[in-house]
């Protein structure tokens, strides 16, 4: 079968694309990047969870809380400069028990809940959220998706679960 490049998508009437996410994403990087560049000085930018720095960090790194919502597990790490974490969540923006905002494309509802955060450091932000989102939806083969990425994944039961040498 022969890839065809498509440079147009559609949806059907009343279906709409909502790139937000991705869009949030890049939106920090570009910020932070710009404002290094042209400030010649170290920032971070943070987009409700989308964190991207550029420049130089602080000494000990950027330090930022990760945490989705008060009573939540919560840690502090220490971003190197150039670094970027993003966390996606199945209890901020829900409705009810069942309803979330993150879509498993496979059924076209909400994705199960059996992470209630995951977090991701990336060298980008638009990578981090990208990863974070995508381990959502892959429920349990979320740890197959980041096996070797800096990674920091909340159960359900609030349980927390590391790997890939998360930063401390």
């Amino acid at each position: 079968m022969q890839y065809e490049e498509r440079t147009r998508i559609a949806t059907p009437e009343g279906v709409e694309l909502d790139l937000g996410a991705t869009a949030k994403a890049q939106a920090a990087d570009r910020a932070a990047a710009l404002v290094a560049s042209r400030l010649g000085i170290g920032v971070l930018v943070a987009l409700g969870g989308d964190i991207a720095t550029a420049g130089p960090a602080p000494d000990g790194g950027w330090r930022v809380l990760v945490q989705d919502r008060p009573g939540d597990p919560q840690c502090v790490v220490a971003l190197p400069a150039g670094a970027a974490v993003a966390t996606s969540s199945t209890v901020s923006r829900a409705w009810g028990d069942r309803l979330h905002h993150i879509v498993d494309p496979r059924t076209g509802r909400p994705a199960s809940r059996m992470w209630r955060t995951v977090s991701v450091a990336a060298n980008t932000c638009l990578r981090a959220n990208t990863l974070s989102t995508a381990a959502i939806v892959r429920g349990q083969g979320a740890t197959r998706l980041l096996a070797g990425v800096p990674s920091r994944l909340v159960k359900s039961d609030q349980t927390v679960l590391h790997l890939g040498g998360w930063p401390a």
